[in-house]
């Protein structure tokens, strides 16, 4: 029988508070209805979604932020990060 390590435990810690931070500081910095569309947005694409917490997380650690994140920002934001997609044009003979 193994018993958990107290390292094991100090990162499940570390994490849950570092996770707990983040949500805080997406609470200040994005409007109700722009959180709402990034939970969503994270249940369909959660590379999307880190990489847009990320991103507004630095912005708002750098003062950039001057006021919240409407859900039209987050949109734009959205649409810089997203890959463009590719269309593919079959020709059949």
């Amino acid at each position: 029988m193994s018993y958990p390590d107290s390292d094991d435990f100090q990162d499940k810690k570390n994490n849950q508070d570092f996770t707990a931070q983040k949500e805080q500081i997406l609470k200040q910095i994005l409007a109700p209805e722009a959180r709402m569309r990034l939970n969503n947005i994270k249940m369909v694409k959660p590379e999307l979604s880190d990489l847009v917490e990320q991103y507004l997380i630095g912005m708002a650690s750098q003062g950039k932020m001057h006021s919240q994140i409407s859900d039209d920002q987050l949109k734009q934001i959205l649409l810089s990060m997203q890959q463009p997609k590719r269309d593919f044009k079959i020709n059949r003979i």
